[in-house]
């Protein structure tokens, strides 16, 4: 019998946590369904509302859905296990373009950064009751945020851009609202969404970003959150473009009470400007990493918005972390304000790289995407044969089922580090691998 020994437990914790330890071990399969709350508690000797505890915290985890008389199963792709088991294994000798990682070389020295944050700790240091956010770095980032047209306000620092988004999702949505998230899309927020206890709703992409009749349809149909990556997207490289901005703009004026993520992880590294759609509902959030430019092991993002959005967030936080390392504040003030992170140089040496492999793919016929940021996406018809022809050939790239939701197959290319010489053979391993493409004539479906 199903479950026979793979569920055990008395208590609501106990129960919910065996599940859990089951589906991440592979017991319980995707789409596997879970025995009705009443024969399981009969089973394990409970009252009935304890199995219902349990299967509730299972779906407010994300590990399991209920759907009305058909009952519990577990998500196809569940929280417990997110998508960063979907990669690749790379043996040695293999060039590993899978990692989306920046380029090393484009980093900034960070040694001298923080030693002077540090002195300037010792000198001044900070104690409880301190303001949780480094003015100098507060200064520079509304400075930044104010010439990109992000609306004014203060900013919050976080732990990096998904702490961000996790801190103001929880703050404003309950669990079973509905999120509208890019498909194909960041695999990061897709785990997030579903294990904050949230539904997960696809809106396709083009080059341009988000497609304005998609957004409309999950708002109407009742969505409550929308994110939406500005520029660098991943792993798409769409940026949303000002004519999209627009269009974007009208859908969320149609539906205020929307909350609005935005991302902005291509601070730094692209050169096309954002356009910012932040403002048009009534809460929302624009968030700005310093990852990819500074480097992902910093851990910091910025982020504004509205003011019930900043004072949930904030009042929160103090009653968790109480706020991210001064020092690490203090020293990304200096790298923005210092010059250490050239967005003239950086910026253009992704475009450079990533426009070659464009060209050349487009020499073999091969349709792929990558407006901006670092890394390329290309449709395949077949996602696991691709992924396998290429390592076979020297190639490790990531398989688009770690960002897709019911998006096609595709595969996604980090471009960071590939240097002039490599794009030919890449191009040609791809085009043998993956064959022709037919581009298709809106979003990546």
């Amino acid at each position: 019998m199903l479950g026979e020994y793979l569920i055990v437990g008395r208590g609501a914790a106990e129960i919910s946590a065996s599940v859990e330890r089951a589906v991440g071990a592979g017991e319980l399969q995707p789409g596997q369904p879970l025995p009705p709350m009443r024969e399981l508690a009969e089973r394990l000797g409970v009252n009935p509302n304890t199995v219902a505890a349990a299967y509730r915290t299972l779906r407010e985890r994300g590990v399991i859905e209920t759907a009305g008389r058909r009952g519990s199963r577990v998500r196809a792709k569940p929280a417990t296990t997110g998508r960063e088991f979907i990669r690749v294994e790379v043996p040695e000798g293999v060039r590993d373009l899978s990692d989306g990682n920046p380029d090393p070389a484009l980093l900034p020295a960070l040694g001298p950064v923080f030693a002077a944050a540090a002195e300037q700790g010792d000198r001044e240091p900070v104690l409880y009751g301190h303001p949780a956010v480094d003015a100098d770095l507060a200064r520079v980032a509304r400075a930044e945020l104010d010439a990109d047209g992000v609306p004014g306000g203060p900013v919050v620092i976080t732990s990096g851009s998904l702490d961000a988004m996790e801190r103001v999702l929880a703050a404003h949505l309950r669990p079973g609202d509905a999120v509208a998230v890019e498909d194909p899309g960041w695999g990061s927020l897709l785990d997030l969404v579903p294990a904050l206890g949230l539904r997960t709703v696809p809106v396709r992409v083009d080059d341009e970003g988000p497609l304005p009749e998609d957004v409309r349809g999950v708002l109407a149909a009742g969505a409550r959150a929308l994110v939406v990556t500005v520029r660098a997207q991943n792993p798409t490289g769409a940026a949303v473009s000002a004519e999209r901005a627009g269009a974007l703009r009208s859908v969320l004026s149609e539906h205020p009470e929307t909350l609005l993520i935005e991302d902005d992880h291509g601070h730094r590294i692209v050169e096309t400007p954002p356009h910012p759609l932040a403002g048009t509902t009534h809460g929302w959030a624009f968030v700005r990493s310093a990852a990819k430019a500074c480097g992902p092991d910093l851990r910091l993002a910025v982020f504004t918005g509205d003011p019930v959005t900043l004072d949930r967030v904030r009042g929160r936080q103090r009653l968790g972390p109480g706020w991210v390392s001064h020092v690490t504040q203090r020293a990304v003030a200096r790298l923005w304000s210092g010059g250490a992170v050239d967005a003239s140089t950086v910026a253009p040496a992704y475009g450079r790289r990533r426009d070659a492999l464009l060209a050349a793919l487009a020499e073999h016929g091969v349709a792929a995407h990558g407006r901006t940021g670092m890394n390329v996406w290309i449709p395949v018809p077949d996602e696991t044969g691709a992924v396998a022809r290429l390592l076979h050939a020297g190639w490790a790239v990531a398989p688009g089922a770690r960002f897709r939701v019911t998006a096609p197959p595709g595969i996604r290319i980090t471009v960071s580090t590939l240097a002039q010489h490599d794009v030919g053979p890449l191009a040609a391993a791809v085009a043998e691998a993956v064959g022709p493409g037919a581009e298709p004539s809106r979003g990546y479906v």
